[in-house]
Order: C-alpha cells, then structure tokens, then sequence
C-alpha cells in the first residue's frame, strides 16, 4: 500500500480555506478518486500546534490518499487532475508538498 500526502507549510501571510477545502475541495476529490478500485481511505487534517506547546503547526493543513499502488492513485487522479488542481485557487495560495511513501506498518 503507498500513501501519497499532499501538505500544505503554515506560512506566514498566505490564505488557507479550511472550511472550503473540508466542506467542497475534499468531498469532490474523494467523489472522484474514491471510485477506483485500488483506493483504499483518505484522512484530512489540520494543523493546531507544533511540538513545543504554544508554537504553530508546521502545516495548516494535510491530505493523506492510501492506495493500493502508486499506479492506481495515478490511474485515479489523472483524468481529475485539471479540476483538482484548478480548484486549489478556491481555498489557498500555499504550494504544496507532495510526498510519495509506501506504507511499511498501518493498523
């Protein structure tokens, strides 16, 4: 099983929607991606603090997609990808990191 995140850096001076991007943006891609076969969950998140009581989340905000392969996530997002992505200018400015991992331990 992989998981692809996508996270969002809390950065000074940029716009984040989380009530955009958790009640329209997230719905419509799980809509989307969650039909493929090889999608197995998705978690949203969003960031309240840092490791040191009082700081700020390194992230406003985090999606974790768990699929069966990182080809099937391809296979899923592809044909979604310009809605997807166009949709981003509706709840942020922020740039976001993609990481790719495969899950070793998952209970």
């Amino acid at each position: 099983m992989v998981k692809i995140s996508i996270l969002y850096p809390n950065s000074k001076g940029s716009r984040f929607d989380l009530s955009y991007y958790s009640q329209t943006h997230m719905p419509m891609a799980i809509d989307l991606l969650g039909t493929h076969t090889g999608f197995k969950g998705v978690s949203v998140e969003h960031g309240l603090g840092g490791a040191t009581p009082g700081t700020e989340a390194t992230y406003v905000a985090m999606c974790h997609y768990h699929f069966d392969a990182v080809e099937s996530f391809m296979a899923a997002f592809t044909p979604h990808a310009a809605i997807l992505q166009n949709d981003m200018q509706n709840y942020t400015d922020i740039e976001p990191v993609i990481q790719v991992n495969e899950v070793l331990i998952s209970r």
